[in-house]
């Protein structure tokens, strides 16, 4: 009895000694488990927030605000010239790379921030790179991340991106606008400047048909005819640059056949057409024969209406002096010019914006302003480009390249 009852002494307290071991273990495995599922979250949030800012290309960074010193925390921005301050920098030393005409607003937005005057910090600002001469766009958001006591801020946090091409779609956009706005303004000064375009040739050939019939001079009779078939080749050519024009507008230039030809024949053949006008200004006009025999290979139409053009410019805006063609011979292509010894083209017009639609030299003189635009987009069909080179008062000359 006395080895029973000494079992029962000792056993009963190790068994609840191991229960109580056996519910201590339980209750720390559980504990241990939720700290590993804890960790396993914290875990999988910092990969989701690590992949948010690879995805968004952003630099995250934190400032104390009593010392005035900034750390940043990850950098994903996808270029290598970015400001990137070793940690605990000063915050002055960010403000040495904005660039001027940003850094004074840049550094009032952000001090009253750091004094607690507004909630948050945004701004979009250029920057110099610290390691070359390059500059970028920056964009940058802060929020005040803790507080002492008294509500001041201890420490902000914000993140920075570069937004170079947000910024060059915003500048084309810009352009684009501009662009359209002043096509806009252009087209409603051609219709209304068309009316009186088609008017005073069709006027002209309605008033001289009238009076033909009622002329009993011979030459007078003549003269008649002569003004009337004046009026009416104007009036084709205003036709056929609208028409042109609206055929290129459409994307229909045609089918492009390129073949061999001499450049002296298509430049008698321009010269003759032109030369009875010429004739009768009293202007002298010149042909470059020592072209005789070359040949080129290219749309010879296209190449015709070009120069065309050329010519129709160069006898209107000539009153004395000469007109000559030729061309010379470059490395990679030919350029086959238009030479007039008249008024020439003020220097702020004499530039690419020449050859849009609807923009004229001169106001006071007769056309669509059609013609240069309808030049640019043959060049541009056959692969080349055209140009001007003037002096104000002395006379231009108009170009087109066409390649080899």
């Amino acid at each position: 009895m006395r080895i029973d009852i000494l079992v029962w002494v000792i056993g009963i307290p190790v068994v609840i000694a191991f229960v109580i071991l056996l519910f201590y273990q339980l209750k720390r495995h559980r504990l241990l488990k939720d700290e590993l599922a804890q960790l396993a979250k914290i875990k999988q949030h910092n990969i989701e927030y690590e992949l948010v800012l690879k995805a968004m290309k952003l630099s995250t960074w934190r400032m104390d605000v009593p010392t005035a010193t900034i750390t940043f925390e990850s950098d994903y921005r996808d270029k290598t010239d970015n400001f990137v301050p070793p940690p605990g920098a000063p915050v002055d030393v960010m403000y040495d790379y904005v660039l001027e005409e940003y850094r004074d607003h840049v550094k009032e937005k952000l001090s009253a921030l750091m004094a607690g005057k507004t909630e948050d910090f945004h701004q979009q600002y250029q920057m110099s790179s610290p390691h070359s001469s390059n500059t970028n766009w920056t964009e940058t958001f802060a929020t005040i991340d803790k507080r002492d006591i008294d509500g001041k801020p201890l420490t902000i946090v914000g993140t920075t991106m570069r937004i170079d091409d947000q910024k060059e779609i915003e500048q084309a956009l810009i352009e684009a606008r501009n662009h359209a706005e002043e096509s806009d303004r252009l087209k409603s000064a051609f219709l209304a400047n068309i009316t009186h375009e088609v008017r005073t040739p069709l006027n002209a050939i309605v008033g001289f048909s009238d009076v033909l019939p009622m002329v009993q001079s011979e030459e007078e009779r003549n003269e008649l005819i002569k003004l009337i078939k004046q009026n009416n080749a104007h009036l084709l050519r205003l036709f056929d640059d609208m028409l042109n024009i609206s055929k290129l507008e459409a994307g229909n230039s045609g089918h492009i056949v390129k073949e061999d030809f001499e450049l002296l024949s298509l430049f008698r053949e321009i010269v003759e057409k032109y030369l009875p006008l010429c004739v009768e200004k009293g202007l002298e006009v010149l042909v470059d024969e020592s072209v005789e025999g070359d040949v080129i290979k290219t749309d010879r139409d296209r190449l015709k209406e070009i120069l065309n053009q050329f010519m129709n410019n160069a006898v209107k805006f000539t009153d004395s002096g000469s007109i000559s063609i030729g061309y010379e011979k470059k490395s990679s292509h030919v350029r086959i010019w238009v030479s007039d010894t008249g008024k020439g083209i003020p220097e702020d017009k004499c530039n690419e914006h020449l050859f849009e639609r609807f923009v004229k030299v001169d106001d006071f003189v007769a056309g669509t302003g059609l013609g240069l635009s309808i030049c640019r987009s043959l060049a541009n069909a056959l692969g080349g480009t055209v140009g001007v080179e003037s002096v104000f008062g002395k006379g231009s000359t108009f170009w087109v390249d066409i390649p080899i």
